[in-house]
């Protein structure tokens, strides 16, 4: 009796032993979170490693990630994120099928923790319940939007000029009419001196007011102040190169890889957060894209030319200061958390990319003026803080601890 009672016993167990994992598991499945702030950090993660081979959704180098959670169990994508090619070595038919579709084989992102996947599950769950509001753009195809608003605004300014001289004109007329008529009047009816009917008699001389020291004195004065105005603008204007926009050896769109596709500008310029340089982009770089993508065209062409002979792509550099000047991108990015677009503008709606900003001493300076010190999380700038906040209760700029002194930027 005992030995039944400990088989059924060892059965029951065997079979409810399963069946209750399984069920832990399921309840233990992690749920895609909803808060705005995780959303945002996932958007920055997803940007700085995801996007250069997944959109949302359209297929890129990978397949498009909207409803991801719906094809797998978000555990599974979590595993897959991180060891996506033990997943596929392990004969999941899931993964193998992903590998035979697109014959790409993900890195490990190992360096992920679970919370960080979800975060950037939560942000591609937000932006598959956004509508789609925007068509691809090509290389080439320009603004459009931009190009109109500015045609507008110029043509709109050239009939209110238009206007106000035909408005001038039409007064001058009215005048000279009722002057006409005003003297024939006064002929008509009024007896007239001789010395009144001199001064109504008399005509405008053209040449007695050119010859007089009025008139000239008024030119010269106007001639002088355009010169020296114009000498002054051209020595402040050297060296500056604001919308400078130079042919590159290769088109190269920032409006369809860091605009439509959403390419990190990190991911290219890999020096940005830990240099003093962003770096150039090297043709390697170009290729962990484009040997699925696009392979072939003339341009690319030119890639694998470059590849083939070890030599690099002739880019030509936008912006550049003087070497009298020291700038540290790493310590502006990184440190002081500022966005590319602070000092080039909106690159992601660059076709060709231009100088932006003026990137003059006067300019840095204002910057230095105006812009808070980014001390949130940074234990270094406790003991500032403290000194500041005892002196004044307005925010830390970054002229308070020593962005104006001169020996800061120059050698």
């Amino acid at each position: 009796m005992s030995k039944l009672f400990i088989k059924l016993k060892v059965n029951l167990i065997l079979y409810i032993l399963p069946l209750f994992l399984a069920s832990q598991s399921f309840a233990q499945e992690p749920e895609i979170p909803t808060d705005a702030a995780v959303i945002s950090e996932g958007a920055k993660l997803f940007k700085g490693n995801c996007a250069q081979c997944h959109n949302v959704k359209t297929r890129l180098v990978g397949p498009a990630l909207q409803n991801v959670w719906e094809r797998q169990p978000v555990s599974w994508v979590i595993n897959f994120i991180k060891y996506p090619e033990k997943t596929i070595t392990s004969g999941d038919p899931y993964a193998t099928a992903l590998y035979e579709e697109y014959k790409q084989m993900m890195p490990n992102h190992d360096f992920f923790s679970d919370e960080e996947i979800l975060s950037i599950l939560a942000y591609v769950k937000d932006e598959t319940n956004k509508e789609d509001v925007a068509d691809v753009p090509t290389p080439g195809s320009g603004g459009g939007g931009q190009e109109v608003e500015s045609s507008v605004n110029s043509d709109l300014l050239l009939a209110i000029v238009v206007g106000l001289v035909i408005l001038l004109i039409i007064i001058l007329i009215v005048m000279v009419l009722l002057v006409s008529a005003l003297t024939r009047y006064i002929r008509k009816e009024k007896e007239l001196t001789e010395e009144e009917k001199e001064f109504l008699d008399q005509r405008f001389d053209v040449g007695s007011v050119l010859k007089s020291k009025a008139f000239i004195g008024i030119v010269t004065f106007i001639f002088v102040a355009v010169v020296a105005q114009g000498i002054v603008d051209g020595l402040l204007g050297i060296g500056v190169q604001q919308g400078y926009a130079p042919d590159q050896p290769i088109p190269f769109s920032h409006k369809l890889h860091a605009g439509y596709y959403e390419i990190d500008c990190k991911y290219c310029h890999t020096g940005v957060e830990k240099s003093k340089n962003a770096n150039i982009p090297s043709a390697n770089i170009c290729m962990n894209c484009h040997n699925s993508i696009r392979t072939t065209s003339p341009e690319m062409n030119k890639i694998y030319t470059a590849i083939e002979n070890n030599e690099p792509i002739q880019w030509v550099r936008v912006h550049n200061l003087p070497d009298l000047a020291y700038f540290n991108h790493s310590q502006h990015v990184k440190v002081g958390g500022l966005d590319c677009e602070n000092c080039h503008g909106d690159i992601k709606e660059m076709e060709v990319v231009q100088q932006h900003s003026l990137l003059t001493m006067g300019w840095c300076i204002d910057c230095h003026r105006e812009t808070d010190v980014n001390a949130k999380g940074n234990d270094y700038y406790d003991k500032l803080l403290q000194l500041h906040e005892s002196d004044s209760k307005e925010p830390m700029k970054v002229e308070d601890i020593g962005g104006l002194e001169c020996s800061k930027c120059h050698y």
